[in-house]
């Protein structure tokens, strides 16, 4: 059970502050040239040893194609350990994120998140979230319903849960976050029909990554209790996509 958005997001499950504190600016610059430095494979790259999973599980989230947002094109785009960890490092460790993900530290306590989930069923599978090309933030999507999250909830067959981290500061508070949760959800739905919905648990003390869930279509569904958190279980339904 991972995290998500004010996109801080926490791991526990959910995004944090939008205060730009003057000491985050040497993440920023150092995230930017990072993101730079960043490339998608060319369509018909081979075969790589740091791809993921396919994603059965999930109906492939490799081959959900790119969709249309207000910030820009919006494609989710597997992780590789070798080309993404030390980006998704540099955003664990802004301590913003650090409170609720609990991944800060050297490279190598991100890549052994990232390769617990590459190594396993394809129940998990964490991607980078790149609007036109520019990594801006980091998704984990996950079948809830076979996730120990199911044992403190009414879980639903094939029920999808996001975790979501926006990782520049520049990025957070303006909106991007419920942008991207409310794009992320609606391709869950165009692309697993069986899917009815979408559900997070960003933890309580997160009030931004609560309110971005909110602004992204997803309601307040219950208070839960997880082993490492209270959470707030937010649900976007796909009969009320339209409407909320």
């Amino acid at each position: 059970m991972p995290p998500t958005d004010h996109p801080t997001g926490d791991r526990t499950k959910g995004p944090v502050d939008d205060v730009e504190d003057t000491l985050e600016l040497p993440l920023r610059i150092q995230d930017g040239l990072l993101a730079r430095q960043w490339a998608p494979d060319p369509p018909d790259d081979p075969a790589h040893p740091d791809d993921a999973v396919r994603g059965e599980l999930l109906d492939d989230p490799e081959r959900w194609g790119p969709t249309t947002t207000s910030e820009g094109v919006l494609r989710l785009v597997p992780v590789r350990v070798g080309r993404d960890v030390t980006l998704i490092s540099r955003w664990m460790n802004d301590p913003a994120v650090a409170a609720f993900w609990k991944l800060a530290g050297p490279e190598s306590v991100t890549a052994a998140h990232l390769r617990a989930q590459l190594d396993g069923d394809g129940r998990s599978v964490p991607c980078l979230g790149v609007l036109d090309d520019v990594p801006v933030g980091y998704f984990e999507l996950y079948r809830a319903d076979l996730d120990p999250l199911a044992r403190h909830y009414p879980a639903r067959p094939h029920d999808t849960g996001i975790h979501l981290l926006i990782g520049g500061v520049a990025d957070r508070g303006r909106g991007i976050g419920s942008t991207l949760l409310r794009a992320v959800a609606d391709l869950v739905f165009d692309r697993r029909p069986h899917c009815t919905r979408v559900v997070a648990e960003p933890d309580l003390r997160n009030a931004p990554s609560v309110a971005a869930f909110l602004t992204g279509g997803f309601r307040f569904a219950a208070e839960v209790e997880l082993p490492d958190k209270q959470a707030a279980l937010m649900v976007r339904d796909r009969a009320l996509r339209g409407v909320l």
